[in-house]
């Protein structure tokens, strides 16, 4: 299911089954796999790829071609406002939080916390960006600030939340 307003590039593949949100962009050649699930404004880079499998194989133990019936599909969830570098890839089933971003090249193997910015392989968390997607600046005492918005955003643990 396509939402309204959503951009869908060049030999980008999505999945039957898959729910896209409004205001969603696949980028030139994304790979998006049922039973993935996007919410609204998310940005999946070109070329990343979102699996749908945790035990990939062609054939069955005893050699034969699997078929539909010889897997169960698992997705990838891509909170609000996410970003997905290009050439990334999320091994399902995992979650991307709401306006997390996943440098390019990364592969995410472990659920993001909203707001994170993970990088690497395996990727994993090297800060915090905003709703622009800039990295936020510390302000101490668990608060961060955007420094395009003004945004302040709270620690507490491992995650982030807008604050007020």
């Amino acid at each position: 299911m396509l939402g309204r307003n959503c951009n869908v590039g060049r030999g980008a593949y999505v999945g039957p089954g898959v729910v896209i949100g409004d205001n969603v962009k696949l980028q030139n050649h994304a790979l998006v796999y049922e039973p993935a699930r996007l919410g609204d404004g998310v940005f999946i880079g070109p070329a990343a790829v979102l699996t749908n499998d945790e035990y990939p194989r062609a054939v069955t133990p005893d050699g034969r071609l699997k078929t539909g019936d010889d897997w169960h599909a698992v997705g990838v969830t891509i909170g609000e406002g996410a970003a997905i570098g290009a050439r990334a890839v999320c091994v399902a089933p995992v979650t991307v939080g709401r306006w997390a971003l996943v440098a390019a090249g990364a592969v995410v193997t472990k659920d993001v916390p909203d707001f994170a910015l993970v990088v690497g392989v395996p990727a994993r968390r090297i800060g915090w960006v905003g709703r622009a997607g800039r990295p936020l600046e510390s302000k101490g005492d668990g608060l961060w600030i955007c420094p395009e918005t003004g945004e302040t955003y709270k620690q507490d643990g491992e995650g982030l939340t807008l604050a007020g």
